[in-house]
């Protein structure tokens, strides 16, 4: 496990979108040498609406990040870059001061690019249908994706899913809205344990894993190590409709089991948020909630991350066990 690539092959992709001009950056990691490919054993990983996929799912931490886990336990696993974010290609309303452009990347134009992942892996392995895993606003993505593309997923996982909220998003500074914001690095560490008490914080969130996180997230930016422009789209879109009482998309449409996890410590999307997309989940075959004790908005990230890997093995596993004893199902 201190070396998990030496078993693990690694490919990455820029795929085209539906955009001219806008490429989308893919990652696939698997076991080496693995040749058969099914529904229940390949997933995609989406982000949330200010960091990308690529340096949250396949962060080395202690030695192995969840994608390195889950390719060791024989998936075939990936993630994608919505654009404007992480190695996907920035919007030309990036390059441009922020307020020259209304907020950009709204959560059709992400479903989208969301699609154009599924359609490529789906395409790639010659499979029907493959599991989705979406945290905070990409849960919003993967859901909606679902619920309007029943025939494609397999099983749905959201990881501290978003829902109407009476108070202002975390990401929400106020004022008027430019095509993106400018994240800062230090701000960052706050947010994340924002409402965690202090004699918490360390055991929770080390500060060598905060730091890892960080470099991986911010060096790579063209404005320097501290600072990075994340697409304003989301933050519209909390104003537009889960602040007005307007959901993106509707649970009950969704036809796949699902599974949510949740941190107890979670300020961005709390609780009663999770609860309400649980309780609407009227139309999923299956539909299970774990909660996460002392964890926040990022509990994958976290020393509580192996009570995440563990919840979602169980499962996908058992999707795999259903097919196995009633071919087709789940298929």
């Amino acid at each position: 496990m201190l070396q998990p690539q030496a078993d693990i092959t690694c490919e990455e992709f820029m795929i085209p979108s539906d955009t001219d001009g806008i490429a989308l950056f893919v990652r696939n990691k698997r076991p080496s040498g693995l040749a058969t490919f099914s529904p229940e054993r390949t997933l995609l990983f989406v982000a949330g609406s200010t960091y990308p996929a690529s340096t949250s799912f396949d962060l080395p931490l202690d030695g192995i990040s969840w994608m390195d886990h889950l390719a060791l336990r024989g998936f075939d696993v990936y993630l994608v870059d919505v654009r404007g974010y992480g190695r996907s290609t920035k919007p030309i309303e990036m390059a441009a001061p922020p307020l020259d452009h209304p907020p950009i990347v709204r959560t059709p134009v992400a479903v989208a690019d969301v699609g154009a992942a599924v359609t490529f892996i789906r395409k790639r392995r010659g499979l029907d249908r493959i599991n989705l895993i979406g945290w905070s606003w990409g849960t919003t993505i993967v859901a909606r994706y679902t619920s309007d593309n029943p025939d494609h997923v397999a099983r749905l996982i959201l990881i501290a899913p978003q829902w109407l909220r009476t108070t202002p998003s975390a990401a929400d500074a106020g004022g008027p809205l430019g095509a993106y914001r400018i994240v800062d690095r230090a701000a960052a560490k706050a947010r994340w344990l924002n409402g965690v008490p202090g004699d918490k914080r360390t055991a929770i969130l080390p500060d060598a894993w905060f730091e890892a996180w960080a470099e991986a997230t911010f060096a790579p930016s063209e404005l320097g190590p501290d600072r990075l422009r994340a697409p304003n789209g989301t933050v519209q879109d909390s104003r537009d409709f889960w602040a007005a009482g307007k959901p993106v998309y509707d649970p009950a449409d969704i036809t796949a089991p699902v599974l949510i996890v949740h941190g107890d410590l979670d300020r961005d999307c709390p609780t009663d948020m999770a609860q309400a997309v649980f309780g609407k989940l009227s139309s999923a075959p299956t539909r299970s909630w774990v909660e996460i004790r002392d964890a926040t908005h990022s509990p994958f990230l976290e020393t509580g991350r192996w009570q995440v890997f563990d919840a979602v093995d169980g499962f996908l596993a058992a999707g795999a066990a259903r097919s196995r004893a009633a071919p087709g199902v789940d298929r």
